[in-house]
């Protein structure tokens, strides 16, 4: 009888064994695991022979997740890159005879239709959503916003003709009561939320230097 002797690169004899390919999420995540469960509203005890409050979750997790904003306005004859106003161009200034757009396009105010009587949570409860349980620092929530393509041109001038809009995944990192406005930073190829060092972005971007 001999004892067992281990080797001493046990970690890459396992490595090597590799019998398929694996279920666990290799990816690192800067969003919080709630930030995508929807928000069920259903009794959380259900009766024998009703769908669990846990599995409903799940399936209108995975429901949502076939859902693309950008297909859906297209389905509706809607170009998201119209959304956006632009400068008129004096030299293709479109005559009131000529059946194209009309000479001062109809831009009617984001706010007439910013109704929340039916949403399903407050803006407040959106960001903390970025809180994990025993963690003081607030990750971003993901989400989708319309964004020109050009970072540059777009904070000089938004309604540049040159411009291209379109809809963008985005970490939602702050909310703002007077404004109404969200503050959003897009994320970058592997869906991360990094600053310009590559650091995580906590707490709506603010340092502790202030």
């Amino acid at each position: 009888v001999t004892t067992f002797k281990m080797p001493e690169d046990f970690e890459s004899v396992l490595d090597k064994q590799v019998i398929g390919p694996t279920t666990e999420n290799l990816i690192k995540s800067d969003f919080p695991v709630q930030s995508f469960k929807p928000k069920v509203q259903i009794a959380f005890k259900r009766l024998p022979g009703q769908c669990p409050w846990e599995i409903e979750i799940e399936r209108r997790r995975r429901l949502y997740r076939t859902f693309d904003i950008a297909e859906l306005l297209a389905g509706k004859g809607i170009d998201s890159n119209q959304l956006m106003p632009r400068h008129q161009s004096p030299d293709n200034m479109p005559t009131i005879l000529e059946k194209r757009d009309p000479v001062f396009p109809i831009y009617l105010p984001l706010k007439i239709f910013d109704n929340t009587d039916y949403d399903c949570r407050t803006p407040e409860e959106w960001i903390s959503l970025g809180l994990e349980p025993g963690s003081r620092d607030r990750k971003p929530v993901p989400g989708k916003a319309l964004l020109p393509t050009d970072d540059v041109l777009g904070r000089e001038d938004p309604k540049s003709q040159k411009l291209v809009y379109e809809w963008i995944d985005v970490g939602v990192l702050d909310y703002d009561k007077e404004t109404e406005l969200y503050l959003v930073h897009k994320t970058d190829k592997n869906r991360q939320v990094r600053d310009e060092e590559g650091r995580p972005i906590l707490n709506g971007g603010i340092t502790p230097e202030g």
